[in-house]
């Protein structure tokens, strides 16, 4: 099946006349990687897909000269729009075009080649993308899945003040104990607008009642916080949150819950 992308370059003569910058033509040539010269396979990839490109076969007792020879020689022309490349294999497998499908997979390992434009801008090392709109579609419609899972879990936890201010608890740094019902709801809807994929994740997390009740008593002060670790008075309860609960949750330990649970029930009727 037929898949084409295009290996783009990085604008750097944008201060020039656009007629200067459409001439421009940039080289992807050979790196070296360990003293070795980067190759766009493995060593099994590289007998089968390299076969026929060099001028003996990989049972030759010359191959690897040949194929270290292909790498360092290999040079990709990249001007202002780019170069199309076919990457698509048909039913067997086998690259609809070898020349280009060697090109891709060498610009996929190549330390200079990002998978996205704002990857390459958000890095001195790279110079060039490659432009997969299958791929970027694919992103764009996992972005809006995961929009649509934080907005049904927003409106089953809405129902429900508490379960609103557990995850708010986790959310924030805010105490939702001191907000009213309507700011709790404003404040997680805006979390949950500005972060969906954290909102799901905590909204659905199995542990969420323990670790919302844990950051409540360290605001009420029935524990502390020192670094990431939780303490009760000099018992180190867990050197992190994700720890804190394993321990809460042994059986063996289920006293020191039910301790903590009392305590910050005292704390709230004061």
């Amino acid at each position: 099946m037929s898949k084409k992308v295009t290996l783009r370059q990085k604008d750097v003569l944008n201060h020039l006349p656009k007629e200067v910058r459409a001439e421009a033509v940039y080289k992807l040539s050979s790196v070296f990687v360990d003293r070795q010269p980067l190759r766009g396979f493995t060593g099994e990839e590289e007998n089968r897909y390299l076969k026929g490109q060099v001028d003996v076969a990989p049972e030759h007792v010359e191959w690897p000269r040949h194929t270290k020879e292909f790498w360092v020689n290999l040079t990709i022309p990249v001007g202002w729009t780019g170069i199309e490349l076919e990457v698509g294999v048909d039913d067997n497998d086998n690259p609809l075009n070898i020349l280009d499908f060697i090109k891709y997979n060498f610009a996929l390992k190549h330390p200079q080649v990002a998978l996205t434009k704002e990857e390459m801008e958000g890095s001195q090392n790279k110079r060039f993308y490659i432009q997969d709109l299958t791929r970027d579609d694919k992103v764009r419609n996992n972005d809006i899945q995961i929009r649509k899972d934080a907005d049904k879990e927003f409106i089953k936890v809405s129902t429900d003040v508490k379960s609103m201010k557990r995850i708010l608890r986790i959310l924030s740094n805010v105490n939702p104990d001191r907000l009213t019902s309507e700011q709790v709801e404003n404040s997680l809807y805006e979390l949950k607008n500005k972060d969906p994929k954290k909102f799901f994740k905590i909204a659905t997390d199995k542990n969420l009642e323990l670790k919302s009740e844990i950051e409540e008593m360290v605001s009420a002060n029935v524990v502390r916080r020192i670094g990431n670790q939780v303490v009760f008075l000099d018992d180190v309860l867990g050197d992190t949150l994700e720890d804190t609960i394993i321990h809460l949750k042994d059986k063996k330990n289920s006293g020191k819950l039910i301790t903590l649970r009392a305590k910050l029930k005292e704390v709230s009727l004061v």
